[in-house]
């Protein structure tokens, strides 16, 4: 089970998870893309050494990349435990990641670190209130670069300020059906918002997935940062829930077949793609919200969403497996989690 997906979230039918990542650099070390690996060892040193410390009862695991399998690599980035940026410098990045893999700490992978919390459902504020304890934690032990004008300083100038970036998992079928997703994804761009896909910048919007986060944060505090995400994605989650209600109204028949035959293909077939059940368990998550069908678990079709992604797959085999074979295996979870 995807631990950051369990338990209860505000908005759930239509938000899955809530990200928070604050950005921090250590003063006097350079960037991640221009450090040497003694410098680079003494960023991973200094973060580990303040969490994990002998008399602080905590539950962080350090985890070097450069001595992680490439499977294992690829498992963290579908569950989005790190980010594909981090596995850049295998030689210089590491993570602190904590028993419940809700707490991640990124080290050298744009800035020195990344402390990341994920959350079920619509929660940014507790997100942002463990990560700030992390952060306040580092900071007794590390002296940050800070600048009076321009807040911490990072990398990327965009990140310059709070080094905060908030981001917001929701799940849009039913505005893509009735054609009004690119409408509603444009005006949250004009306002100064980001809109990517499931796996961050670059990715597509599989399943019908999109990540809404802020797109800078110089010259605004943490609650004015997360109070505009907020408020955007309430709006966004009233539009999807009134697309749903014009579905269920004007096109039920056509959504009800549409349903039933995914949960019939998820439910029988024998081999089935990354791309193909992404579609097919979107299908039945609308059909659940929608009160079409009964006696399927949200959760289940959640976490399905990722435990279904390639790597995660491999995992659960003993040996390497053919595109094919891991469709079929993919097809035999699938068929064990929603049972007729």
């Amino acid at each position: 089970m995807i631990s950051w997906l369990e338990g209860e979230g505000k908005e759930k039918d239509v938000v899955l998870s809530s990200r928070v990542r604050l950005a921090r650099n250590m003063e006097d070390i350079r960037f991640p893309h221009l450090m040497t690996v003694p410098e680079a060892k003494k960023v991973i040193e200094s973060v580990k050494d303040a969490i994990i410390t002998d008399n602080t009862d905590n539950d962080f695991e350090l985890y070097e990349i450069e001595k992680l399998s490439p499977l294992q690599r690829s498992i963290y980035v579908e569950k989005h435990i790190i980010s594909p940026s981090l596995l850049e410098k295998p030689n210089l990045s590491a993570f602190l990641l904590r028993k419940d893999e809700r707490v991640t700490i990124m080290m050298n992978e744009e800035d020195h670190i990344r402390i990341q919390v994920l959350l079920p459902g619509l929660n940014i504020e507790e997100g942002w209130k463990i990560g700030n304890e992390i952060d306040d934690i580092l900071e007794s032990s590390i002296r940050y670069g800070f600048d009076e004008r321009y807040g911490y300083m990072t990398c990327c100038p965009t990140n310059l300020g709070t080094g905060l970036r908030a981001s917001v998992m929701v799940h849009l079928p039913g505005l893509v059906l009735t054609g009004y997703i690119n409408q509603v994804l444009q005006a949250v761009s004009q306002i100064g918002l980001t809109v990517r896909g499931l796996y961050g910048e670059g990715s597509s919007a599989l399943g019908n997935l999109f990540q809404i986060s802020n797109q800078t944060t110089l010259g605004e505090s943490e609650e004015d940062i997360m109070g505009k995400l907020r408020g955007i994605v309430l709006q966004i989650i009233t539009k999807e829930r009134y697309a749903m209600l014009s579905l269920l109204n004007n096109r039920k028949v056509e959504i009800e077949d549409k349903v039933f035959r995914s949960l019939g293909i998820l439910q029988n077939s024998r081999i089935i793609s990354s791309k193909e059940s992404m579609e097919l368990l979107s299908n039945v998550r609308l059909g659940i919200n929608m009160g079409i069908l009964k006696g399927v678990d949200l959760n289940t079709i959640n976490n399905l969403m990722i435990e279904t992604q390639p790597a995660n797959i491999q995992n659960k085999s003993e040996h390497e497996l053919t595109v094919t074979e891991r469709d079929i295996k993919r097809s035999e979870i699938i068929r064990e989690k929603i049972k007729m």
